[in-house]
């Protein structure tokens, strides 16, 4: 069974166990929304379809990328204030800014790099995410997104130069950087929650925003 079903499975089991109960509960999702999103990503990391035919092509995993992006983008536009969506779009472009300078640094070719890409971009992403966002829902989204915009970037840097090659969204599908950014940036944010909550003595009664 390839690695992102199983990533997907351990997801779904904590989310069904009540495992995740708190970061769902800080992100305003339900256990039925979250498992579906699962479902649908795992689904619909079976289509690809392309976007921009030719030299220089723009290739889409609709379970990689859409789903996800879907997902931060109803997130990003339910927070509450206008300082949320402000703060998590900053987040974005800060993700997406920092993915795009380590990708101009890291060799051309994966087998020169010292960890697979997917993984290595994927927890950057999450990482950088979460220090942006500062949030459960604004790691997440920030990592989503910044993922997203970063291949788009690519893609607008291949037509610029005039040099052929292929951009994926969400390419290696379920398991994609886009959805890992996603993952790694929520659990980043939780385990660093419940060590300032020990820290400070138990849970804080002001609630985390986005």
């Amino acid at each position: 069974m390839p690695v992102g079903m199983i990533a997907l499975l351990i997801a779904a089991a904590a989310v069904y166990f009540g495992l995740a109960e708190r970061a769902l509960d800080r992100m305003r999702l339900t256990d039925r929304q979250v498992l579906v999103v699962l479902v649908l990503i795992a689904v619909a990391s079976l289509v690809n379809f392309t976007v921009v035919p030719g030299p220089i092509s723009l290739r889409v995993n609709l379970g990689g990328s859409v789903v996800p992006a879907a997902v931060a983008v109803w997130l990003l536009a339910t927070a509450d204030t206008a300082r949320e969506k402000t703060r998590t779009i900053v987040g974005v472009v800060i993700t997406a800014g920092f993915l795009y300078a380590l990708a101009r640094l890291m060799p051309a070719e994966p087998a020169q790099m010292f960890a697979e890409p997917t993984y290595l971009f994927g927890v950057t992403a999450g990482l950088v995410a979460y220090l942006a966002g500062r949030s459960r829902r604004g790691a997440f989204v920030a990592g989503v997104l910044g993922t997203v915009v970063q291949d788009l970037a690519q893609y607008l840097s291949l037509l610029y130069r005039g040099v052929p090659g292929s951009t994926w969204l969400g390419g290696a599908g379920a398991f994609d950087t886009t959805v890992l950014a996603g993952l790694v940036g929520v659990a980043v944010a939780e385990m660093v929650g419940e060590v300032r909550e020990a820290w400070q003595g138990g849970p804080r009664n002001r609630g985390e925003r986005l």
